[in-house]
């Protein structure tokens, strides 16, 4: 019986330390998404340039489409988005923009500043679109099929690696 008392202690010592250390080999960045493999969220938004001008989800239905989330006051925003605006550029697919908790003078003067990569950037000054897409913080990015559905989510700033390794063949395997 005392060495029962000694062993399970001993027993829930060392499952922790298992629990912890399989924990510290998952990458931060991929949090899973139970977006992907389902419909994008539904939303009906403003343009930042233009507050009359709305643009909703089945608007962009039957294209392949990138939603880049972003705001004028994200420091990690302003570093991805040099590589956006060179992404843009190459016109791979349209990439769509969605202003995230921020004042749309705001949002129009860093667009202005630092360049437009986006087809529109969609207005969410209260951040309720972006709870709908699971929005964690700022940059995320989304691309979404011709069916609209969401094939990936990337947190975090954009890179040239995940550019290459992740959204080009993905854009390829749904374009072809």
């Amino acid at each position: 019986m005392k060495s029962l008392k000694f062993l399970i202690p001993l027993g829930i010592f060392f499952g922790l330390v298992a629990l912890l250390a399989a924990g510290l080999r998952l990458d931060p960045k991929e949090v899973p998404s139970p977006l992907i493999g389902k419909p994008a969220p539904g939303f009906s938004l403003s343009r930042l340039d233009d507050p009359h001008q709305v643009i909703q989800r089945n608007d962009l239905l039957g294209k392949v489409w990138m939603l880049n989330v972003w705001a004028s006051w994200c420091v990690a925003c302003r570093v991805e988005h040099p590589l956006l605006v060179e992404f843009a550029g190459r016109r791979l697919l349209p990439v769509y923009g969605l202003n995230y908790k921020d004042g749309r003078a705001a949002g129009q003067q860093w667009l202005a500043r630092f360049g437009n990569p986006y087809e529109a950037s969609l207005f969410d000054q209260d951040g309720r679109a972006g709870i709908d897409w699971g929005v964690y913080g700022v940059p995320e990015t989304f691309i979404i099929d011709r069916a609209g559905v969401v094939r990936l989510k990337h947190i975090g700033p954009l890179t040239p690696e995940v550019i290459r390794t992740r959204v080009e063949p993905l854009v390829r395997q749904l374009n072809g």
